[in-house]
């Protein structure tokens, strides 16, 4: 029995295709994002809509799926800690096996398991990739001031005026 749940919207079936090399089908669907998908400071959040618009393509050795998905991470500015919003359009590609088809490096590639694929691994790594170690507003960003916390973008010019402790006791 397969550990896949044919209805999870994540998994695809391949058995219109399944066995029939230059068998192709197109998939089309929107999904609810699944937990996981960013890091703590950026991320699509769970339940966003992704937009799929898949191809499964048999090939000798299994199910070939390639195709384009579309959503939408949140995160903040590393420097000023405003909202940031960024728009992902990405393409993917996966080769997934056929349990019988000899494969050097077996435990890298991900197996057809009765006729169905698991596509969530590959849709979190693309995302995952495609998302900015340390996001910003804008490329020009300045950020917050280490001493009060003002924000620089709002007043370019801000500065405090700082004396050194040492010499304090000259300006008496």
């Amino acid at each position: 029995m397969s550990r896949l749940d044919p209805r999870d919207p994540l998994v695809l079936d391949t058995q219109p295709v399944a066995r029939r090399p230059g068998a192709m089908v197109e998939v089309d669907r929107t999904v609810a994002a699944p937990p996981g998908l960013g890091t703590d400071v950026v991320g699509v959040p769970e339940g966003t809509p992704i937009e799929l618009q898949l191809r499964l393509e048999s090939v000798v050795e299994g199910v070939l799926v390639s195709g384009f998905c579309r959503t939408q991470a949140n995160g903040e500015c590393v420097r000023c800690l405003d909202p940031v919003v960024i728009d992902l359009d990405l393409d993917m590609q996966e080769l997934f096996a056929y349990p019988d088809a000899a494969a050097a490096d077996a435990d890298e590639i991900t197996q057809v398991e009765d006729e169905l694929v698991d596509f969530r691994p590959v849709l979190r790594d693309a995302v995952v990739l495609a998302l900015p170690l340390q996001p910003v507003c804008r490329d020009d960003c300045l950020g917050l001031c280490a001493t009060c916390g003002a924000r620089l973008n709002d007043d370019p010019d801000h500065q405090h005026d700082q004396v050194d402790p040492r010499w304090a006791a000259l300006g008496d």
